[in-house]
């Protein structure tokens, strides 16, 4: 499948790489279907509808950046998506003018079922995640800088 893009020009996306989302994406409900596509060698991937080439998300790997991060995929939402084993878990990143100041989004990731090719953002509950934790601060504790 050929779609458009507004970043990454004309592509050509395997089936298996667009994943319905039933309900849409958040302040997105028109849009339901969107192909994942991996930007080579780095833990990012760009999140691109098939239809507007002008609604696209950056998404990272949480477990690359917050190795701790962790939540219960609520029973309901696990069936909603039909999952039965495999499950991806990517989260929405805000890249900033200064890379530093870049955020991921813990509180409402998007999980994908890569069997069954679906898709939702779901938010977690009674958790201390939020919309904007930096995006290199656990790896400046990590490395001995406090970022500060």
């Amino acid at each position: 499948m050929i779609i458009e893009t507004l970043s990454m020009g004309t592509l050509e996306v395997r089936e298996d790489q667009v994943f319905h989302f039933a309900k849409g994406i958040p302040g997105f409900d028109e849009e339901a279907d969107f192909a994942l596509v991996a930007l080579e060698e780095s833990p990012f991937w760009v999140l691109q509808s098939v239809k507007e080439r002008g609604h696209s998300f950056l998404l990272a790997d949480p477990f690359t950046f917050y190795p701790s991060y962790e939540f219960e995929l609520p029973d309901d939402e696990a069936e909603e998506l039909g999952i039965e084993s495999d499950v991806l878990v990517r989260c929405i990143v805000t890249l900033k003018e200064q890379v530093e100041a870049s955020t991921i989004n813990l509180l409402a990731p998007i999980i994908f079922n890569p069997s069954g090719l679906t898709g939702k953002q779901i938010v977690i509950h009674r958790t201390s995640y939020h919309t904007k934790h930096s995006l290199l601060q656990e790896q400046l504790v990590a490395d001995g800088k406090d970022g500060g």
